[in-house]
């Protein structure tokens, strides 16, 4: 036998190896599929606590259940919208401890003990909120669907203001941000308005601030 026969042999060994090896590593996600589908169907419940517009509600959650589900589905206050569920259009903002959160991405459990505030916790049909009022007046919204999210995260991103929070539109990083329209299309920009309402809504931002300042 010569030295190529044995570079073939080689070879032949080779690819044989490296075939039984892929299949090996390839199997056991086949085999194990029942058994992980089952795993993952079996719910994992904690009781979690939370204030929700003032209300103080004790819930049992799966731990895998969103914020924006809890809302929508266990609590039906479905003024908080779903719409991209990936955290890129502000639909499910609202306001947890004081800050703006995109409720889709983050989970019930995470919020243990906090205060939330929704659309339907800012004001009500007889005693609206101010902003909801600003948006009414300068006609912030189009379709209606994003303006829960953009009602809750422009009166969240006031205080930010207010608390001295710079953003990227802010001049300097150590001092007080203004209450200006570029400070609000900066801070606003994770609300997206698909009907194009954003003059109108930064109209009524920028009214309830300086009326608030």
């Amino acid at each position: 036998m010569n030295d190529r026969d044995l570079i073939t042999l080689s070879r032949r060994k080779f690819l044989i190896v490296g075939a039984v090896t892929a299949a090996s590593v390839a199997l056991p996600p086949f085999i194990c599929a029942e058994a992980s589908a089952a795993n993952l169907a079996r719910p994992i419940k904690s009781q979690v606590s939370l204030s929700v517009n003032g209300q103080l509600l004790a819930l049992d959650l799966d731990t895998r259940t969103t914020l924006l589900d809890t809302l929508r589905e266990h609590l039906k206050l479905t003024g908080t919208k779903k719409g991209c569920d990936h955290g890129q259009c502000g639909a499910c903002t609202v306001i947890a401890d004081g800050r703006r959160v995109n409720s889709c991405l983050t989970l019930a459990v995470m919020h243990q003990g906090s205060k939330i505030t929704t659309i339907e916790g800012l004001g009500t049909p007889d005693k609206l909120h101010a902003m909801q009022v600003a948006f009414v007046k300068h006609d912030g919204y189009q379709c209606g669907y994003c303006t829960p999210g953009q009602i809750c995260s422009a009166v969240a991103m006031l205080d930010e203001i207010r608390q001295g929070i710079p953003s990227h539109a802010s001049a300097n990083l150590t001092d007080q941000p203004q209450l200006i329209a570029s400070e609000f299309q900066e801070r606003m920009s994770g609300n997206i308005c698909r009907c194009g309402a954003y003059s109108n809504i930064i109209e009524a931002i920028s009214e309830v601030a300086e009326v608030s300042v």
